[in-house]
């Protein structure tokens, strides 16, 4: 299924109930690329192999966990899901609560739920059944090598589910410097108190997010489109691959790291010079 992130079954009881998992999230961001202000270069980031100094293709690139100083044990795709096989491929319902005993500070992400084919039936009676026992479910699920707590919960007509925060994972207030610290809370005359609480009042209106848009982002596109209307958009050449020396198809950075050696020669020698 085209956008899925994850596929697998809800355990409920004894239903599986095969999902998969589509974010419910739309970013939208201003992406920058990283330019040497100089000539306008684009900087490249490479996966280096720190022994020969030569790029590493992706397909080369292994998991290591270092269990000891200098020492690694090496992890494949296949071990990591083998590991729990149940748990990389299973939402596994633990728990039903009531929605409102979950702290929002658990809140990380939320998901579409989105029912595979022939999962339909199974799909809307767990959607039903918390719908009406205002409850919520919640299991954990593993997506990549991390495994997440999850709430299921119903929305509408279909299902949706939040990554939350496993508890070792949100700090206490008692961790946060300042409110450890703050024990006594300053004072204030009823008077400020009920001005603030007019306040709060004045500003209450309904829920409606759809209201509140990203200006910064507007703004900034608004900026870079003057910009580009002013003249002052530039091209950036990308580097000629001729000039890089490759062996196996592998990028040799020794003549890169040769010219920059030079180059900070010379800089040293002017430096001499300038102070004679």
């Amino acid at each position: 299924m085209a956008g899925s992130i994850w596929k697998g079954s809800i355990s409920f009881g004894l239903l599986n109930i095969p999902v998969s998992l589509q974010s419910a999230q739309s970013e939208k961001e201003v992406h920058f690329s990283m330019l040497d202000k100089k000539d306008l270069a684009r900087i490249r980031y490479l996966k280096v192999n720190a022994k020969t100094g030569k790029e590493v293709p992706s397909d080369r690139i292994v998991k290591g966990y270092e269990y000891q100083s200098g020492r690694y044990v090496i992890m494949t795709e296949s071990e990591l899901k083998k590991a729990n096989a149940k748990a990389t491929q299973t939402i596994d319902i633990e728990d039903f609560v009531l929605l409102d005993e979950v702290d929002p500070m658990f809140f990380d992400r939320p998901y579409y739920l989105v029912p595979q084919k022939g999962a339909e039936k199974g799909y809307y009676l767990l959607r039903d059944a918390l719908e009406g026992t205002r409850k919520v479910a919640i299991g954990k699920l593993v997506i990549r090598i991390k495994q997440h707590l999850a709430l299921i919960m119903p929305r509408g007509p279909y299902l949706v589910l939040e990554l939350l925060r496993f508890s070792h994972e949100v700090k206490s207030e008692k961790q946060v410097h300042f409110l450890a610290a703050s024990a006594k809370k300053p004072s204030y005359s009823p008077k400020e108190l009920k001005m603030a609480e007019e306040l709060v009042e004045g500003m209450t209106s309904e829920w409606k997010p759809e209201q509140y848009k990203d200006t910064y982002y507007q703004d900034v596109m608004k900026t870079i489109q003057r910009k580009v209307k002013g003249g002052q958009g530039h091209r950036v050449s990308e580097a000629k691959e001729e000039k890089i020396a490759t062996t196996d198809n592998v990028i040799d950075l020794m003549p890169l790291l040769q010219k920059s050696l030079m180059a900070k020669k010379k800089t040293a020698r002017r430096k001499v010079r300038a102070r004679a």
